[in-house]
């Protein structure tokens, strides 16, 4: 069956609106981005609708060369009015993204990319993780305790494999996972050997049924367009077997709550 995420997301909703209500003022998300393309441009008018519902400040910032991008990041991070700063993605070909990840503060990451955020995962002290990876801890924790379970996490990308990875081994959630990518030999037996197996790979419809065994959580992290429609990495079938995320309205909607969660949280300790 598809996984319900709604009530983690009405909960989420009602916190993050908790939250803000007792600070001082409003919380402000920068949002930096160089030479959007439509799909970029169509996301953050998502983006700024849901910060508007919660009562987050939204701005953004276009820059349309790398020495701009540049200035804004250091100009942004150094302005004490903002608190969270997002750069969109995908970013110019001519620009280094761990150049450009390692200017934003990181007080101000709260998409969780400065390389300060990403390492202290590993002291198993998260400030600001990635948010695809964080959303798909809060939706593993949302449907089971995680501590104990095998655990395949298919694809080893920055923004969600490696930190996913780290977070299920953190003290406290003590999940035993198996990395996967394009290399790695045998991937339907150790997929059929794990209770849970988070997929992050980018291609659509990439696993059927074949992969899984009956009764495996799922978790679809993918986001693709296939004949005109928004599908995952996982065929939607396997929801006939398997507990599965949906796309759309799976994790792609809680990683939304979370950049703003973590917005909120960068307010709470700038203030």
């Amino acid at each position: 069956m598809f996984i319900n995420i709604e009530p983690l997301y009405a909960s989420m909703v009602e916190e993050i609106k908790t939250r803000i209500s007792k600070l001082s003022h409003p919380p402000k998300l920068a949002v930096v981005t160089c030479q959007p393309d439509l799909s970029t441009l169509s996301y953050l008018k998502s983006q700024e609708k849901q910060a508007k519902r919660l009562g987050i400040e939204f701005s953004v910032y276009e820059s349309s060369k790398v020495s701009e991008l540049k200035l804004l990041l250091s100009r942004l991070s150094a302005d004490i009015s903002i608190d969270g700063i997002l750069l969109t993605h995908p970013l110019p070909k001519d620009i280094s993204e761990l150049e450009v990840a390692s200017m934003i503060s990181p007080e101000k990451d709260v998409e969780g990319r400065n390389p300060l955020n990403l390492g202290n995962i590993l002291y198993d002290h998260p400030t600001f993780p990635p948010c695809t990876a964080q959303a798909v801890m809060k939706v593993i924790n949302y449907v089971t305790n995680p501590s104990g379970k095998k655990i395949a996490v298919i694809g080893r990308s920055v923004t969600v494999g490696k930190p996913l990875t780290m977070l299920l081994l953190q003290k406290g959630v003590d999940a035993t996972v198996t990395v996967c990518h394009s290399k790695t030999q045998n991937i339907a037996d150790i997929m059929k050997n794990s209770d849970i197996v988070a997929v992050a790979i980018g291609k659509a419809k990439a696993y059927n049924k074949d992969y899984f065994k009956p009764g495996t959580i799922v978790i679809d992290v993918g986001i693709n367009v296939e004949n005109d429609e928004m599908c995952g990495d996982v065929d939607p079938t396997v929801s006939e077997i398997c507990d599965l995320t949906p796309v759309p309205g799976g994790v792609g909607k809680i990683t939304t709550l979370v950049l703003m969660e973590n917005t909120v949280r960068a307010a709470e300790l700038n203030r």
